[in-house]
């Protein structure tokens, strides 16, 4: 029996978007097209600004990991890759110092690949550079779909977190924080509890995003005090306090869509507030992990579910910083 396929074909990418500045930069900077840009590199993000002035040039666009509020950098090339865009990358990078640097472009040389893998590998920890080819597919006649490569991005976290202690290899205690930050990730993406996810690290706490910057699940798993922890974290500078209290009109109905009563508010001198809920966990018994990280996906899930909306539509007005340097 026959079968009728499509001829799958390659698209110029500038017969979709001729000009980067005219064309290309305001098709990323819609929602939609970060969060596909995003899902490749495992970042959540939101725009900042674009065609942002830095000295005599402008970068394309600027950014916030909606996990951390830190600023990515993303630089675009509807071409192959030169000299000219990697310093522009560096140079706005360092302006805002940013947590990340995408650079996009229709075709990397080998040498800008290893210039953006060596820059991850000798680059703090606080850093991340990707490198992520822009491409256009289209079956017969049809209208053109968009597929970003991702072609370069940071080493694995091991060697990264090793290098940043100094030491030849992690302590014991930070490999078990590893090991268990990345059976929870992996957990996440199997489960497509979120649409991405962010790089496990050798520590205290794992970030999962909800939109907004600076405010955030905070899971934490604490081997000294043997417990596991999922919470809403809401730093003052992005208006933990007025998140706080408009999320505390809801109470009850957030409870009962959790299924559960949370601590809201524990530590009230705090400036970052904390909508948590905690369960003992004895982290040395792998055993029990598979107990222990279907508790915390489940959860994941449901705050993610229950709050995401919810933090989505807090108003907020000005942050207290920006309240303080007002007053």
């Amino acid at each position: 029996m026959g079968c009728n396929l499509g001829e799958l074909k390659l698209v110029d990418v500038r017969s979709q978007w001729p000009n980067e500045a005219a064309d290309f930069t305001p098709w990323l900077s819609r929602p939609e097209s970060l969060a596909r840009l995003g899902a490749a590199v495992g970042l959540e993000l939101e725009l900042e600004h674009s065609e942002v002035a830095v000295g005599p040039f402008a970068a394309d666009i600027v950014a916030r990991d909606s996990a951390d509020g830190r600023y990515v950098i993303i630089e675009n090339q509807l071409g192959r890759t030169n000299h000219d865009h990697l310093g522009k990358l560096l140079t706005y990078s360092a302006a805002f110092d940013a947590g990340a640097a995408i650079w996009i472009a229709s075709e990397f040389t080998a040498e800008h690949r290893k210039a953006l893998d060596w820059l991850n590998d000798n680059s703090s920890e606080d850093v991340a550079f990707y490198g992520v080819q822009l491409e256009l597919w289209s079956i017969n006649d049809s209208a053109p779909a968009v597929r970003f490569n991702l072609v370069s991005q940071p080493r694995d976290v091991v060697v990264r977190v090793a290098r940043g202690l100094g030491e030849g290899e992690l302590s014991e205690i930070r490999r078990l924080q590893l090991e268990w930050w990345t059976a929870v990730r992996d957990a996440l993406v199997g489960g497509h509890v979120v649409p991405s996810v962010q790089t496990p690290g050798a520590r205290y706490w794992y970030t999962v995003a909800m939109g907004r910057s600076g405010l955030h699940i905070s899971n934490i798993a604490s081997i000294y005090d043997k417990r596991i922890g999922v919470r809403v974290y809401l730093r003052a500078k992005h208006g933990g306090a007025a998140a706080l209290e408009q999320l505390l009109l809801a109470r009850a109905e957030i409870e009962r869509e959790i299924g559960e009563a949370l601590v809201w508010d524990a530590n009230p001198d705090a400036r970052d507030k904390l909508i948590a809920l905690y369960r003992d966990a004895d982290l040395t018994r792998r055993d029990r992990w598979p107990e222990y990280i279907a508790w915390m996906v489940e959860r994941i899930g449901k705050f993610r579910k229950t709050f995401g909306p919810r933090i989505k539509a807090l108003d907020l007005g000005e942050s207290e910083e920006e309240a303080e340097a007002e007053g």
